[in-house]
């Protein structure tokens, strides 16, 4: 997992521009980390998953258990806006299952 916006530029190639313009939880940060991470690695899916798991860092407009999940493959990438309720630890399960379930739904 990658947490700071440096990281997310270094590892995923994600514009430092979109991270400041968007914000780091944000669909198009979400879409960008898969096609990032998709590209470099070569690989035939990327998957991005960016939010706020808590117990502090939300706000009213972006709430903590808010998550963005995004699957990029070579035809497009889908993004999905979920909000979780719980713990940190909870929210970052359900977080990693929905990422999980959209690669699967990919597979199929």
């Amino acid at each position: 997992m990658v947490y700071s916006n440096e990281l997310k530029t270094a590892f995923a190639d994600v514009p430092a521009k979109l991270i400041t313009e968007a914000g780091a939880v944000s669909k198009e940060v979400a879409a960008a980390l898969a096609e990032g991470i998709r590209k470099k690695c070569r690989s035939t899916f990327g998957v991005g998953i960016t939010g706020i798991a808590g117990p502090a860092g939300g706000s009213p407009e972006k709430p903590v258990g808010l998550v963005f999940h995004a699957v990029a493959t070579e035809t497009g990438t889908e993004v999905v806006e979920r909000n979780f309720f719980g713990d940190r630890q909870r929210v970052r399960w359900f977080a990693s299952q929905q990422a999980l379930d959209m690669v699967r739904r990919k597979l199929l």
